[in-house]
């Protein structure tokens, strides 16, 4: 046997001691191996600094006009000064200045916010309140600390101390806000009252006056009010969403084990699960769409539905379950289509199939280096969120004059502490120093927007970093079985683990240049994502066109790049060369048999699609069932939702990650076995006869024949 140089043509001489990956190679890419570690110290020092500055509270707790957080403890210097512990809910003395459009500027009502225990239940002003003592109790804990009641009501309200009205409030995001109810007619009430009368400014105030104020108050809270319902279902649903994603680790670990020993019945039987699966989907949506027939309000549109926190309206509708089931027809018409046309390729494919279940046969250990990457991948994950969190909420408290009347001095920044004895009082007398927002204007907070642009790039360079160790290490596993003579003698003891070896000890610069190359290419779109979401209001179409048409090259380059490494890191672990050596020997390689790249490789991924699509189906039509309370049996064990979809998505989802952690080793195999099989019809070549008997031995061998 004679090895081929693929791109002079020259025959080189044989060698009878290959047997696989290179054991004596010699370290790569060093210069980007240092770049990368002095990266990941940089991060580290990032997160460090971000620990120390930031506040996660900032994101979970609202703020009074003092900038102290409502339920948590008020420290200085590390000693507690006061607590708001027994005081988790913000009340706003004037909820009608949450109408103003500086809401939707600055995300702070101007007016004064308190913490305290419990929201207002009736109706009652600070006239009437200071009539009666027990009144007055009552009204005092929605006062400012340390009020003196016995002044009268022009002193009170001057000094801010108080409000002057209250109304019925009910908690909403752990804010006291209007409890709005709309009778049939259209008509809003608070507290089964139209009309309010403020006996101090004498006059009255509409409850659909606080409508307006609570929605634009809700501006801000309205995407943490859903968070908190879906964290609530969470709280609810976590133990089932674990047992459903343990169903799917069972289930994919099963179909791996069936595939092995039966994978030529396993794929037919796979296909034509998926169809019928996919056809039930399209029943179950007409279904529902014909039930929904003559049911009022079925035949509302999506568009004049708008945007709805309940999702579960969307279902009441007949558009969205059309929609699916459009959806859904199309996926099938799709992929029987494909079946036809790739009919005769199927076999081959199924034949690949094959030949990558006996090396997992005999290498079983791979099929659980998918947790490790799973688990590296969820450390990369966590470290950059909760940076990114530290990162955001590591500024400081800015307060700023909030008035309603003309001042020289509205919106400057100012110091609580001072304010009351500075001249801006004494030029506007209804000025008051409210918290506004965080900020800061100290070196560390000038920078903050580049230590959160350093974040995302390591992050993405990192979880590059994972993936590409994963492959390597597959790659080298299963290149042990392809170049072994007598199987299983030849091959090594532990494949998978000398595989993840020789990656870290030689080639930890070629994975990580090759993660650096495409973390570029991925910080890229994000930066064009940005751009594009600031660019929606624009009416410059050019320029719009030219951004689509960036953000479509882009995403075409990141495909490539990545089918690229794939098979450059393949090359990297047989032939232990560097990351630009590698990927120039796989892309040549790679063109010379991109007839079957393009057919075989490719037809092998759809039919693993389809294997990770049947799992997700049935994981997913099981725990639809299941959350939507259809199963009698278990009926009772069903949790109580806000939105059954946030479980069965999650289960959806992890059941996804869970078949494309097992299926990525087939596919990994596959493509090994491939590139291998190129590299060895490569060293074979003699003439174009003994090509085509080499492919047709081959092929005939993977069929069984």
């Amino acid at each position: 046997m004679h090895n081929f140089n693929v791109f002079t043509g020259e025959p080189r001489k044989f060698d009878p001691t290959f047997k696989g990956p290179i054991y004596n190679r010699g370290c790569t890419d060093i210069l980007c191996c240092i770049l990368f570690i002095l990266a990941l110290l940089g991060y580290f020092a990032v997160g460090i600094l971000a620990w120390s500055q930031g506040d996660p509270r900032k994101v979970i707790y609202p703020t009074d006009s003092k900038g102290q957080f409502c339920g948590q403890v008020v420290l200085w210097l590390n000693c507690e000064i006061g607590s708001y512990s027994d005081k988790p809910l913000l009340f706003y003395f004037n909820i009608l200045k949450c109408a103003s459009p500086l809401v939707l500027l600055e995300f702070q009502c101007p007016t004064t916010q308190i913490c305290v225990e419990r929201c207002p239940n009736k109706f009652m002003t600070l006239v009437k309140a200071l009539l009666k003592e027990d009144d007055r109790e009552y009204y005092k804990q929605f006062c400012k600390e340390g009020v003196d009641m016995t002044k009268v009501t022009p002193e009170i309200l001057k000094d801010g101390l108080c409000p002057s009205i209250l109304t019925p409030s009910k908690n909403f995001t752990r804010r006291c806000l209007p409890a709005l109810e709309t009778l049939k007619g259209g008509v809003v009430v608070v507290g089964n009252k139209t009309t309010f009368r403020d006996d101090y400014a004498e006059k009255n105030i509409n409850a659909t006056d606080f409508l307006e104020a609570s929605k634009k108050s809700n501006v801000v809270v309205e995407a943490r009010a859903v968070a908190m319902r879906i964290f609530e279902d969470y709280t609810q649903s976590w133990h089932w969403i674990l047992l459903g994603l343990v169903i799917a680790m069972l289930v994919s670990l099963i179909f791996i084990l069936l595939l092995r020993c039966l994978a030529g019945v396993m794929v037919w039987v796979m296909i034509i699960m998926v169809v019928i699966v996919i056809g039930y989907g399209i029943f179950h949506c007409y279904m529902q769409y014909a039930s929904l027939k003559g049911q009022a309000g079925s035949d509302v549109t999506i568009k004049d539905l708008g945007l709805q926190t309940d999702f579960s309206v969307y279902l009441q509708i007949r558009q969205t379950w059309l929609a699916f089931m459009i959806i859904l027809c199309i996926v099938e018409v799709v992929i029987i289509l494909l079946l036809i046309f790739l009919r005769k390729r199927l076999l081959i494919a199924i034949a690949l199939i094959k030949e990558a279940s006996k090396a997992i046969g005999h290498v079983m250990s791979s099929l659980f280096y998918p947790l490790l990457t799973f688990a590296l991948l969820s450390l990369v994950i966590a470290y950059w969120a909760i940076t990114a969190v530290f990162l955001s909420t590591s500024s400081d408290p800015v307060y700023k004059v909030f008035n309603t009347t003309e001042c020289m001095y509205s919106r400057d920044t100012c110091e609580p502490e001072t304010f009351n004895s500075s001249n801006i009082t004494a030029e506007c007398p209804d000025a008051e120093c409210l918290f506004a927002f965080y900020g800061g204007e100290t070196l560390y907070h000038k920078y903050l927007i580049l230590f959160q642009f350093y974040n995302v790039f390591l992050f993405f360079w990192c979880a590059n970093f994972v993936t590409a160790l994963g492959q390597v290490t597959l790659a080298g596993a299963f290149a042990s079985y392809y170049w072994a003579f007598k199987k299983p003698e030849d091959i090594p003891a532990f494949p998978v683990f000398n595989s993840l070896g020789r990656a870290l000890r030689y080639h930890t610069g070629s994975l990580a240049f090759g993660s650096l190359i495409l973390a570029i290419v991925q910080i890229i779109r994000v930066l064009l994502e940005y751009l594009d979401q600031k660019l929606k209001g624009a009416q410059n179409k050019c320029a719009k066109f030219l951004l689509s048409c960036l953000k479509c090259c882009f995403w075409c380059l990141e495909k490539f790049i990545k089918f690229l490494n794939r098979n450059a890191y393949i090359m990297v672990a047989i032939y232990g060369k560097n990351f630009c050596t590698s990927a120039k020997d796989a892309f040549f390689l790679l063109m010379r048999n991109i007839v079957r790249v393009a057919v075989l490789d490719k037809v092998t991924d759809f039919l693993l699609f389809l294997g990770k699509l049947l799992i997700v189906g049935i994981v997913g039509i099981c725990s639809f069932f299941f959350f939507t309370g259809k199963i009698k049996i278990v009926e009772d064990a069903t949790p109580t939702l806000n939105y059954y979809w946030v479980p069965i998505l999650t289960v959806v989802f992890g059941a996804y990650l869970i078949a494309h952690g097992f299926f990525s080793v087939y596919a990994m195999c596959v493509d090994t076995l491939f590139l291998c099989f190129c590299k060895c019809e490569a060293a074979l070549f003699i003439s174009r006869e003994n090509m085509i008997r080499v492919i047709a031995a081959v092929v005939l061998d993977f069929i069984g024949c």
